[in-house]
């Protein structure tokens, strides 16, 4: 898959929307194991531009958080005007070890999808976890909608497979049921659920914008020539107007979302 080179400001413009999600999970989240003296330990792994590590914050404002991603860009941004008041720490959550931490709590906010055999990871994020500390994960489950599925077939067309390739092209994600098994089998209680929202998103090519800040990336990163980019970005525009046709008041973007918590036994 194209590493995606990130836009940090494309990303928040739908940033209440892009949040909600995480607002869900951790109020699923127990409360945390008694702390040590300075606050409970809390990582947020894939932490973009801090809106999740600020959301956090909210929660738990005496703990020390961590926010983690592999884009300097994003944490360019988390440390200005996401939370300033959390550390970060550039890496890639495939090779980052939580364990010297000890985190009361592991978060990850819509970050899975992009990383390749991540059920992996689940067993050695569980691993760092105290008796009763938690993981905690939401992932995008909207990979077979029009959204995914033309901008698929838009990249194994003749005139742009050359180009981009059909490599990216691939489910992200899991059923809720492998979550929940892998979270049993790592020793936590799972607590796995889903929901589709259906947000109203207002404006010209709305869902397009969206996807310019996320399943787009690895495409706006590949089409180094702006024409190509532009060319690109006409097409599939033109195919997300028809599937999302704008209403009277708005776009209506179906968008399902798997939510999974898991506390160590």
């Amino acid at each position: 898959m194209t590493t995606p080179v990130w836009d940090p400001a494309q990303y928040l413009r739908f940033a209440d929307e892009r949040t909600r999600p995480l607002r869900e999970l951790i109020a699923r989240v127990p409360a945390l194991p008694d702390p040590d003296p300075h606050g409970a330990v809390i990582l947020d792994i894939g932490c973009g531009p801090g809106n999740s590590t600020a959301v956090l914050r909210e929660r738990w404002p005496q703990a020390r958080i961590t926010g983690i991603d592999n884009s300097a860009p994003m944490l360019a941004t988390a440390r200005t005007e996401g939370e300033p008041t959390a550390d970060y720490l550039l890496a890639d959550a495939r090779a980052y070890d939580p364990a010297p931490a000890r985190p009361d709590l592991i978060v990850s906010n819509a970050t899975l999808q992009w990383i390749d055999g991540h059920l992996d990871l689940i067993p050695r994020w569980a691993a760092a976890l105290r008796p009763g500390a938690a993981v905690a994960f939401q992932v995008p489950g909207n990979f077979d909608a029009p959204s995914h599925t033309l901008l698929a077939d838009l990249r194994r067309s003749p005139r742009w497979r050359d180009a981009l390739g059909a490599d990216a092209v691939r489910s992200g994600v899991h059923s809720p049921e492998r979550y929940l098994d892998a979270l049993a089998g790592a020793d936590c209680l799972p607590d796995v659920w889903e929901t589709t929202y259906r947000t109203l998103l207002p404006g010209p090519d709305p869902v397009l914008e969206w996807v310019k800040g996320s399943a787009l990336r690895p495409v706006l990163t590949g089409l180094a020539d702006p024409a190509d980019r532009a060319a690109f970005l006409a097409e599939y525009g033109r195919l997300l107007r028809e599937a999302y046709p704008a209403g009277p008041y708005g776009t209506v973007f179906p968008f399902r979302r798997i939510f999974a918590v898991g506390v160590k036994r």
